[in-house]
């Protein structure tokens, strides 16, 4: 059996796109605040293991699928918006800048946990604030990592990324694929 400890419907669409469907989905209730000093792949490797295992430890003879995604700039992690405010500043914060998105992905299965770690690297075109508003105005935003979703109208903020689509989006497909198939020898 295949569980996704993830909620996210992202997360559903990029597994379909590569013949998946989890049989259930259990998101994993963790908090996913940064320790201290904490690096955004650290963070996110964390929080990948930590629902793969959290949800495999109810679930012990199920494959169980976790991942995270972290945008950041330098070593400053952005949050996923729960406001307009906080995706503003994110936003404004990326405008013509060069940031990456980590994301992590873990595979709990009997006895192993298996991981990894894609970064991709984007430069957003300077927003105006007509086409921040405007952004902000769609709802795309709302818990975000960073305050946006590449796959919706932010798409047009970005004018080179360097690395993996699907991993901004959420879920790395090629890592995805392979610990998977590791996972079902």
């Amino acid at each position: 059996m295949l569980i996704l400890a993830s909620a996210s419907p992202r997360r559903l669409e990029l597994l379909a796109r590569i013949g998946v469907v989890p049989d259930r989905v259990v998101p994993a209730d963790l908090p996913e605040d940064p320790l201290p000093k904490e690096t955004p792949r650290a963070l996110a490797l964390r929080l990948a293991q930590a629902k793969a295992t959290a949800v495999a430890r109810d679930h012990p003879d199920a494959v169980v699928l976790g991942s995270d995604t972290v945008v950041s700039v330098g070593r400053r992690i952005l949050p996923k918006a729960e406001t307009a405010d906080e995706a503003r500043a994110c936003l404004a914060l990326l405008s013509g800048r060069n940031h990456r998105v980590t994301t992590a992905v873990a595979v709990a299965s009997p006895g192993q946990v298996r991981s990894r770690v894609v970064e991709t690297r984007l430069t957003f075109k300077h927003l105006s604030a007509r086409e921040i508003q405007a952004y902000l105005d769609s709802g795309e935003w709302q818990g975000k990592a960073g305050g946006y979703g590449i796959q919706g109208r932010a798409g047009a903020f970005c004018i080179r990324l360097t690395g993996s689509w699907e991993a901004v989006m959420g879920l790395p497909l090629y890592e995805t694929s392979c610990l998977l198939a590791g996972s079902r020898t």
